[in-house]
């Protein structure tokens, strides 16, 4: 079953993990998908996975934090594809860890800009071309930001925090010409980003013991929750911090 059959979608953040995940899980599910990051050789393997497997795929490289970057994503699933209907807007940095007083203004500055001001670049111009036929727009925020307090990563939990916030306010003002807005909130994820914080053994059993599950996710596991949001499955669905987090938010033990 093609759920997302001659549906246009763009994947930030594709090159490794969850992005990767979801752009293949797109593209299996029929959708003609764009694939953006930084690094080019990645971007390259994944689309020739993608066309191999009987999927369609373009990639384009650049910096998600560029304005100009932004409104070329969007010019090239038109140019490719004629239309937009799914933005998984997912592409974010760990950022900088530590006491807060210790973080620069810099450090600062780089966290909030690849996390957050991206995900508000990428939605400025994903918008007017979906307000004709509605679309459905997915953010990556984190438990560290909405339902977990935790130490020594204030910039990260700040943007993803301000990922859910631009999420409801997307998500009322367009939700009545059919452009749908939400954001994903997963727990701990075996991707390469979560190897920043940590790959010991003892960081690794610590990150499982916070999970309800008592594990983390794979990122097909968090693009199967991204493909829900992109499908119209999820059709009465706007606003929403959709928690995919493994049970982190009640864990207690």
């Amino acid at each position: 079953m093609s759920i997302l059959l001659n549906k246009v979608a763009i994947v930030t953040g594709a090159s490794s993990g969850i992005g990767r995940a979801s752009a293949k899980l797109f593209a299996q599910q029929g959708a003609k998908v764009v694939v953006a990051a930084r690094r080019q050789h990645e971007l390259d393997t994944l689309v020739e996975e993608i066309v191999s497997a009987g999927g369609t795929a373009k990639a384009l490289a650049g910096d998600v934090t560029k304005e100009q970057y932004a409104k070329a994503l969007v010019e090239l699933a038109i140019k490719e594809y004629g239309r937009l209907d799914i933005a998984f807007n997912n592409a974010g940095i760990l950022g900088a860890s530590g006491p807060t007083p210790d973080i620069t203004l810099e450090q600062w500055d780089n966290t909030i800009t690849t996390n957050l001001t991206s995900a508000f670049l990428g939605a400025k111009y994903q918008i007017p071309v979906m307000l004709e036929s509605g679309g459905s727009i997915i953010f990556t925020s984190s438990f560290v930001g909405y339902t977990t307090g935790f130490p020594q990563k204030a910039a990260y939990a700040a943007s993803k925090a301000g990922i859910v916030g631009l999420t409801k306010a997307l998500a009322t003002e367009y939700g009545a010409v059919g452009i749908r807005v939400n954001s994903l909130v997963p727990g701990g994820a075996d991707t390469p980003m979560s190897k920043e914080f940590g790959d010991s053994p003892e960081v690794i059993e610590f990150v499982n013991s916070i999970h309800a599950l008592k594990r983390r996710a794979s990122p097909e596991e968090i693009a199967q929750s991204a493909l829900y949001l992109a499908s119209d499955a999820s059709s009465f669905t706007t606003g929403s911090a959709m928690l995919v987090d493994g049970g982190v938010s009640i864990n207690k033990t």
